[in-house]
C-alpha cells in the first residue's frame, strides 16, 4: 500500500468520525514498511502515541459529523467546518471503503481465503455475501472489544448478545448492521453489510507472566486503541514487534493471545453466507465437500460441520494460513494468520411455510452459538495447523 494511500485513509478516518486535535506524529517514519501485502514475510510497526483524546465507548446512538478540511504543508488535513452526518449519504460509502481496505489486507495475507473466494465465485459469480467479519482483542488497557466496536457503532451498528468461553478465558459480543437498502445486490463488502463478531481475551484471568507481556505491549501502543479500525485497514500493529520468547510464553498459555500479539486488529476471518449463494453450494455440506475436493483443509475440531443445539446454525471453517514473521530479536518463525468461515442459517420454525423465493434474512436463525464458536476458534490452533501441514 502506497504512503499516499495510507495518508488518504487516515485523513478520511479522522474527518469522518470526529474532530480530533491535529497531530503530525500519528505515523512513524517507517509506515511504508508496515505489514507488506505479501505472504512470505512482513514487518509490523507501531503507531506512535498521538494527542488524539481517548473516550470510553457508549452503546447509545451517536451523532456523527464530517469535517471539511484544507491541506497543510505536512500532508494532513486541518478541520475548517463541520457538517451533520445525517445530512450526508457519504457515511455508508466511507464505511464500505474501510471494510474494503480491511478485506484487501486480509486477502493478501491469506492465500487460502483468496483462493476459496475465487473458487466459489467461479461457480456462483457475484452472489457472495458475508455473514460476519470477526476480530480478536486484548481485554486490557482499553484494547478490548470496545476499541474496535466503537467504529461500527458510529456507523449505525447495534450491540447484541454477549457470549462467554470460560475454558478459553474469552468473551465476545456481536453487532448487527444497520438496515440499508441495496438496490444493485452488491457482492462481498459491497453486498449486504455483515454482522460483526468481536472477542477479547480476559487478560486479568491469565498468569502474571502473560499479563505482564500483554500489558507491556498495549502500554507501548499508547493511544493506538483509539485507531483500531485504521490499524486493521492498514494491516499494522499498534505496538512494536514482540520478542520470540514472549510469543512462545503466550502460545503455551493461550494460542488466542499469541495470535493477537502478532496479528493485532487484522481481520481474524470473514464468513461466506452459504444460504445466499445461488448454486448447489448454498448447502453447506456440499460446499464443504467442494472445498475439500479442491485440496483445502477444514477445521476438524468437534467435526467439520459445527451445528447449534437448535439445528438452525451450521458452520465450518478452513485451517488458518501461516506466514514467516521476524520477531524483535531477529528470530524468524512461522506464525498463524487468518482463515475463512462458512455459515448457513436455516429458516426459523414459525416461517417454515413461507415459499423459499419469499424468504428474507430476518426469517432465518440469527445470532451466534457458543458451542459452534468455541470450535471455530480452533482454526488458528497448533493442532489444526499441524493437520494442515501433514
Amino acid at each position: 500500500m502506497r504512503l499516499s494511500t495510507m495518508f488518504s485513509l487516515q485523513n478520511q478516518y479522522s474527518s469522518a468520525i470526529k474532530t480530533f486535535p491535529h497531530s503530525s506524529a500519528f505515523f512513524s517514519s517507517s509506515t511504508t514498511n508496515s505489514f507488506p501485502l505479501q505472504t512470505k514475510s512482513r514487518n509490523f510497526v507501531s503507531l506512535k502515541e498521538s494527542s488524539f483524546p481517548g473516550k470510553s465507548i457508549s452503546t447509545k446512538p451517536r451523532q456523527l459529523c464530517v469535517m471539511g478540511s484544507k491541506s497543510s504543508d505536512d500532508g494532513f488535513n486541518q478541520p475548517s467546518f463541520q457538517i451533520d452526518m445525517s445530512m450526508l449519504q457519504g457515511g455508508e460509502s466511507f464505511l464500505r471503503s474501510v471494510l474494503a481496505s480491511m478485506e484487501t489486507v486480509y486477502l493478501n495475507r491469506n492465500p487460502t481465503a483468496k483462493a476459496i473466494l475465487e473458487l466459489v465465485q467461479s461457480v456462483d459469480s457475484d452472489h457472495i455475501f458475508y455473514d460476519h467479519l470477526a476480530f480478536r482483542t486484548f481485554g486490557v488497557n482499553g484494547y478490548g472489544i470496545d476499541s474496535i466496536a466503537k467504529f461500527f457503532l458510529d456507523f449505525g451498528y447495534t450491540q447484541r448478545e454477549e457470549l462467554r468461553f470460560p475454558a478459553k478465558k474469552l468473551k465476545a459480543l456481536w453487532f448487527s448492521p444497520p438496515s440499508i437498502p441495496l438496490p444493485g445486490g452488491g457482492n462481498r463488502v459491497n453486498g449486504p453489510l455483515p454482522r460483526i463478531f468481536i472477542s477479547e481475551l480476559l487478560v486479568d484471568q491469565m498468569s502474571t507472566q502473560t499479563q505482564d507481556i500483554i500489558r507491556k505491549y498495549t502500554e507501548i501502543a499508547g493511544s493506538g486503541k483509539n485507531h483500531a479500525a485504521l490499524a486493521s485497514s492498514l494491516g499494522s500493529l499498534t505496538w512494536g514487534k514482540p520478542l520470540y520468547s514472549e510469543f512462545q510464553q503466550l502460545a503455551r498459555e493461550s494460542e488466542y493471545a499469541a495470535w493477537t500479539l502478532v496479528n493485532g486488529y487484522a481481520l481474524n476471518h470473514v464468513t461466506i453466507s452459504t444460504h445466499q449463494l445461488k448454486s448447489h453450494l448454498r448447502d453447506i455440506k456440499s460446499l464443504n465437500q467442494f472445498i475439500e475436493e479442491n485440496g483445502f483443509k477444514l477445521n476438524s475440531e468437534g467435526g467439520v460441520l459445527k451445528v447449534s443445539p437448535d439445528g438452525l446454525l451450521l458452520q465450518s471453517s478452513t485451517v488458518a494460513d501461516s506466514v514467516s514473521f521476524q520477531f524483535a530479536d531477529g528470530i524468524t518463525e512461522s506464525v498463524p494468520c487468518s482463515y475463512i468461515e462458512f455459515a448457513e442459517r436455516l429458516v426459523l420454525p414459525q416461517y417454515k411455510n413461507i415459499p423459499e423465493i419469499e424468504v428474507k434474512e430476518f426469517h432465518r436463525r440469527d445470532g451466534f452459538e457458543v458451542g459452534n464458536a468455541d470450535k471455530i476458534f480452533e482454526s488458528t490452533s497448533k493442532e489444526q495447523l499441524t493437520r494442515r501441514a501433514a
